[in-house]
């Protein structure tokens, strides 16, 4: 053991373990996140993407890297995604349902829920329209999610009883979380992709100030400075307008969830300002979906959206239309959005191909496009000709438009997040190779923090050590232990009940009643119709979307969540049950023999009042009317 003192206070090493940081995917280039930190006999799996530039085993991880036997349930202690974009989460049904890995899986509450109509649509765009080899099935999408545990921001979850994990909000997207992880002394941070400032539909990145072995971060920007939010998304709007003013179409190229809804609230109140009668069109169900969840998921959006929620719900585009491809070729200006963001297949490419010959037209790239796509080609200088295989090539006449609305952190983002931290190591992933070299100096030589930027398939082992310094300024929600003779530490107030072998109380009731089939029959709209089949992927029955709508009516302005299985407000909840004989359920039936559902609901002794006012406005509203 060793000791330095710093005026009045003392900084104590202990020695522990060596993590081990095995890279399968990310290291050096951007896309196929996927690392394997071991630690202190515990082993974790953050992310399992692919990679969308390749058709071959390049595309997935080598999982024979984890197991050379395949037994990855005793190779792995969990596996652990950050969010639900397929660069993190793409190969996942096929390393649970072809692979076989059978342990749990840790991801946050929005990303389960939008996880599976990523992964299908994705399936979809490559096995049914371009025809190629099936790598997972729908049904392996339906299995996989059954393994996974959803978490909440600040959850503190015991995995077992020496590996903790916390999510910590990450912007970046919708549910995105960077997540901190313990196994005895020993502590990480993988952050994921992430965004340290906020923008107008999405918050800035937040985490306590925590004490760190080592902080894996993204690194898609490693040199990038970003200029002004207001002077990018003025040249933005000043490009689009001109191009449709003289009569051409915008092509916009982007996911379906993320980007999409931030360039769609900025372009909808420019259309009401200048009064434009010009159509704005989503090419994709997948994205009028999304915006249906994120209407569902206001919690996790920005301060400025959950403000004027219950005036004005920032995703309802009323300048916003569905797209029919028979539309391709119709005159006449317009916008488009079309999936996927970097042109890589699907619809966008569909669409370039017979938008790119004409001088009218405008290509607006708005984020980051992977090497070897015809998005990067694009950006990479003044082209003429596209090759779009080693058989087409492509006259490319229309203006194309580069801005950086990436939904990732900045270099300064960075460099902000590794001094807040100030771990022992860093190591970056998911960047390329000469900018992760540039950061890398950077953040030894300002900070004089090692740093390491390993490539795919490498592996990095650093010391891990212990810090603890008393009367030190702390995060917020820290508290200070010292045990009998143990030294002092710093624990989260979760930790504090495990330590002390103590369970949180927390008193809940409990409810079950039925409710008129038919008078929930009756709150479907265009909206919801439309949308029914594909919100029921992540929930069991089409009735909890429905009730959701009914009881935003009744409750305008209430903290209304819907979770893909359940409803929540404030702590009431509310989930269908499908048990024969609930205990906590009063009548069998309704009165007048109507058909009814029955629904189970569970909240706190804090929250009485709303649970009962609730209640009482389902059951009048189904025997008010049978």
């Amino acid at each position: 053991m060793k000791a330095r003192q710093r005026g009045s206070q003392k900084e104590r090493k202990f020695p522990s373990m060596a993590i081990e940081c095995l890279v399968l995917g990310a290291g050096q280039q951007v896309g196929k996140s996927c690392v394997v930190v071991s630690m202190n006999g515990k082993r974790i799996m953050f992310d399992c993407g692919m990679d969308m530039a390749y058709h071959d085993h390049r595309r997935h991880p080598d999982f024979s890297r984890i197991s050379k036997s395949g037994d990855f349930d005793k190779a792995l202690t969990c596996v652990v995604i950050t969010h639900f974009h397929l660069d993190h989460i793409g190969a996942l049904p096929y390393f649970t349902e072809v692979c076989g890995y059978r342990g749990p899986i840790y991801m946050t509450y929005p990303t389960k829920a939008l996880a599976p109509s990523m992964l299908e649509d994705y399936r979809k765009v490559m096995v049914e329209r371009r025809g190629e080899e099936e790598q997972f099935t729908s049904e392996h999408i339906v299995e996989c999610m059954k393994k996974v545990i959803a978490v909440d921001v600040k959850q503190t979850v015991q995995v077992d009883k020496d590996l903790m994990i916390r999510a910590y909000y990450a912007g970046h997207v919708l549910g995105a979380a960077m997540f901190y992880t313990k196994v005895g002394d020993s502590a990480i941070v993988y952050t994921g992709d992430y965004n340290m400032t906020p923008d107008r539909h999405l918050g800035a990145a937040q985490i306590d100030r925590l004490q760190l072995d080592l902080l894996i971060t993204e690194s898609t920007y490693a040199t990038t400075i970003r200029d002004s939010k207001y002077s990018r998304e003025a040249e933005f709007l000043k490009a689009v307008h001109k191009c449709v003013l003289g009569g051409g179409k915008v092509l916009i190229p982007t996911f379906a969830l993320g980007r999409a809804q931030e360039l769609c609230i900025l372009l909808e109140d420019y259309w009401e300002r200048m009064n434009l009668k010009i159509p704005i069109y989503f090419s994709s169900g997948l994205t009028m979906q999304a915006n249906m969840y994120y209407k569902m998921l206001i919690s996790w959006t920005s301060q400025k959206v959950k403000e004027t929620y219950s005036t004005r719900n920032a995703f309802d585009f009323k300048h916003v239309l569905h797209f029919d491809r028979s539309m391709i070729s119709a005159p006449g200006p317009c916008v488009l959005f079309a999936t996927p963001g970097w042109i890589s297949g699907g619809f966008s490419l569909e669409v370039f191909k017979q938008w790119a010959p004409s001088e009218m037209n405008l290509i607006t790239l708005p984020g980051y496009c992977a090497a070897g796509t015809i998005g990067h080609k694009l950006m990479s200088g003044k082209r003429t000709k596209i090759d779009l295989d080693k058989d087409t090539q492509l006259d490319v006449r229309c203006q194309i438009h580069q801005l950086s609305f990436s939904p990732h952190t900045d270099a300064k983002g960075i460099m902000d997040l590794v001094k807040f931290l100030s771990p022992k190591h860093v190591i970056l992933v998911h960047g390329e190779k000469p900018k992760m070299a540039t950061l890398k100096g950077r953040i030894y030589s300002e900070l004089g923090i090692r740093c390491d930027d390993p490539a795919n398939n490498e592996t990095v082992c650093i010391p891990s050590t212990h810090h603890v310094e008393i009367k030190d300024e702390r995060a917020a929600e820290g508290i200070l232990v010292e045990e009998k003779s143990k030294r002092a530490k710093i624990v989260h107030q979760d930790e504090l009940l495990l330590m002390l072998g103590e369970k949180k109380h927390d008193i809940r009731f409990a409810y079950c009643f039925p409710i008129n089939t038919d008078n929930l029959e009756d709150t479907k709209s265009t909206d919801v119709s439309t949308s029914s089949n594909a919100l029921s992927m992540s929930g069991r029955c089409s009735w909890l979307p429905m009730l959701y709508i009914k009881l935003s009516d009744e409750l305008s302005g209430g903290n209304i969540q819907f979770f893909g299985e359940q409803i929540q407000v404030e702590s009431f909840s509310v989930s269908l049950c499908l048990k024969d004989r609930c205990p906590y359920r009063i009548v069998d039936s309704p009165p007048n023999k109507c058909e009814a559902v029955f629904f189970c609901c569970t909240w706190s002794i804090a929250d009485e009042k709303l649970a009962w006012k609730i209640i009482s406005i389902l059951e009048n509203l189904d025997y008010g009317t049978c």
